[in-house]
């Protein structure tokens, strides 16, 4: 089937076939005639089958009838985070570059004035995140009474972010008439019963089983060290030994280890970006181009590059944390392998993280393969690293405490007067107990260091 047969408008069709498109994804031609027809859909894919245009283009042909008033935007799309709202637009500037459409993204980061001076203008398109929307709702600048479409992209995220009693409210502001479009990769239980509350007899476009990865992506879980400087050494590895890795995006699960690991990447010469929650907009923005330029080939990220960001040739996704959500890791391995491309996709899995690849495994129904070539192999030279840096804090923590935490655990008596502790080793590398150093008694009680007298 072409685009032809699927009721769009000559100037959608003229837009599509310049972007080079002949041929819809079968996300695309399940849902775009029942868009058309005025129906409520809600759409389940995985990540990179074309979601977005499946709204897009139907959205584009129906609004070349009607015009925008001043602060009453005609349709309202929702987006979990900046970038895909960002994303959102530019498909309105590529597909819509024939028709006179006011488009306007409303997200953090950027003035409320530049963003109410187009809301007076008039809005076809409104595209925004949650809380900016409500916070331009709350100032009066904004009515969502003539909004005829109402789309929620990424329903799940928006689970996931906390979005949902937003969500709710928004839903209260638009018309009860309005119809409404439910994108989403996985349907938790909270997320079907919301469809149910706002979507009214939709139709169910399901064209893979929910929190699926695709069939194009390679999976591999190597086993990595504890510590994070051993899964930072292991990372750096498989990196220079990927002799088909292109770019790659990192995924971390926290802000402050993607900073930190996107120091130690720069500092060992690699060319990286960092993308995390706390980066002012512009700064975002500039790293994600740079990435997409190939100017950059590695991006250090949270799970705000997780969800639907559209950059089509990435060739490797490496989870530097094993998320702690299973359906977070469909999304991280969502970013490879797109748009028909093979890709790659490696997590580096720590012993405390059997826990959450067996939920992962679980979701998706496949055991991810074990690579039997990599492993763990922390350097000498790494770990004793790791150690100089422990050795004066701990010589603190025992010169100011003067006797031992109670938090720490009793040593062993030893069972003779004559028996020694036995030496305690990490890897390859001796820890605390060598025996090139002299025996350290701080933790015995005075009493037991008196010398004792032998009877005459």
């Amino acid at each position: 089937m072409s685009f032809s047969n699927l009721g769009l408008s000559d100037k959608v069709l003229a837009a599509v076939a310049a972007a080079g498109y002949t041929q819809p994804t079968p996300i695309q031609e399940q849902a775009i005639p029942h868009v058309l027809a005025r129906r409520d859909v809600l759409g389940i894919a995985q990540t990179g089958t074309g979601k977005t245009a499946a709204f897009v283009l139907p959205m584009l042909t129906l609004l070349e009838k009607g015009r925008a008033r001043a602060r009453m935007p005609r349709t309202l799309i929702l987006e979990p985070t900046r970038e895909l709202a960002a994303q959102v637009k530019e498909n309105f500037d590529k597909y819509g570059a024939g028709q006179k459409l006011n488009v306007a993204l409303l997200i953090g980061g950027v003035s409320f004035g530049d963003q109410d001076s187009k809301l007076t203008r008039g809005v076809d398109v409104l595209i925004a995140t949650p809380g900016r929307l409500l916070d331009h709702t709350e100032r009066g600048g904004l009515l969502l009474t003539g909004v005829e479409l109402l789309v929620i992209d990424e329903a799940d995220r928006m689970l996931d972010m906390g979005f949902i009693p937003d969500i709710e409210r928004i839903c209260k502001l638009v018309p009860f008439t309005r119809q409404t479009l439910f994108f989403t990769a996985t349907m938790p239980t909270e997320i079907r019963r919301i469809t149910e509350t706002f979507l009214h007899n939709p139709q169910k476009v399901e064209v893979s089983r929910p929190a699926t990865t695709a069939a194009t992506v390679s999976q591999l879980v190597v086993a990595a060290g504890r510590e994070s400087h051993q899964k930072r050494e292991l990372l750096r590895q498989l990196i220079r030994s990927a002799s088909d890795l292109k770019n790659a995006i990192i995924f971390c699960n926290r802000k402050r280890e993607v900073a930190i690991l996107h120091k130690s990447l720069v500092k060992h010469g690699f060319g990286a970006v960092a993308l995390h929650g706390d980066m002012d907009q512009p700064a975002r923005m500039a790293a994600l181009e740079q990435f997409r330029k190939g100017e950059m080939p590695l991006l250090v990220a949270s799970d705000v590059a997780a969800r639907g960001l559209d950059i089509p040739d990435v060739s490797h996704v490496f989870n530097f944390d094993v998320p702690h959500h299973p359906d977070d890791y469909v999304h991280r391995v969502g970013r490879t392998g797109r748009a028909g491309r093979s890709g790659t996709a490696i997590s580096l899995v720590s012993p405390a993280d059997e826990k959450s690849l067996a939920a992962i495994e679980k979701l998706t129904g496949q055991e991810i393969p074990r690579s039997a070539e990599h492993a763990a192999r922390p350097s000498e030279t790494a770990h004793d690293e790791h150690a100089s840096r422990e050795a004066p804090r701990r010589a603190g923590r025992r010169k100011s405490s003067g006797k031992s935490s109670k938090s720490e655990a009793p040593a062993k008596r030893p069972s003779s007067p004559t028996s020694a502790p036995k030496p305690v080793t990490f890897g390859r590398a001796p820890e605390r107990h060598d025996r090139s150093e002299p025996a350290d008694h701080s933790h015995l009680p005075a009493f037991l260091l008196r010398p004792i007298r032998a009877r005459a």
